[in-house]
């Protein structure tokens, strides 16, 4: 019963999936035909298109799935553990020292090579 009700589902989704395009499609062609007004005026109707295309592709079930993982992946960063502070700056420190000494040392090999090759050359 419950691969009918998917089935159902997922014929209807096309014609919401058409339903956002086009949404998206007037949006832009609309924004472009107005260009000539105020660009507060565009940017609300640009929202206000957004927002009801997003409302219908979350009526959809791989809208749905999508916001069930958004949901799962703001749980999951609720569990990371943060760095603090003073850990942040010493892990940054040692980055810098590090490029820094590997910089110098890859600019003396440089040198180093560059100057037997025209020893070598000539």
């Amino acid at each position: 019963m419950n691969v009918k009700a998917e089935a159902k589902d997922s014929r209807f989704d096309l014609v919401k999936w058409l339903v956002v395009a086009a949404l998206v499609v007037v949006a832009v062609v609309g924004n472009q035909y107005y260009a000539a007004e105020p660009i507060l005026y565009r940017v609300l109707a640009l929202l206000v298109f957004a927002v009801v295309a997003a409302f219908v592709a979350l009526q959809t079930s791989k809208g749905r799935s999508f916001f069930v993982l958004l949901k799962e992946a703001r749980v999951e960063i609720r569990k990371v553990v943060w760095p603090t502070r003073q850990e942040t700056t010493q892990t940054t420190l040692i980055v810098v020292a590090v490029v820094l000494v590997m910089a110098l040392l890859l600019w003396g090999l440089d040198s180093l090579l560059g100057w037997l090759v025209s020893m070598i050359v000539g």
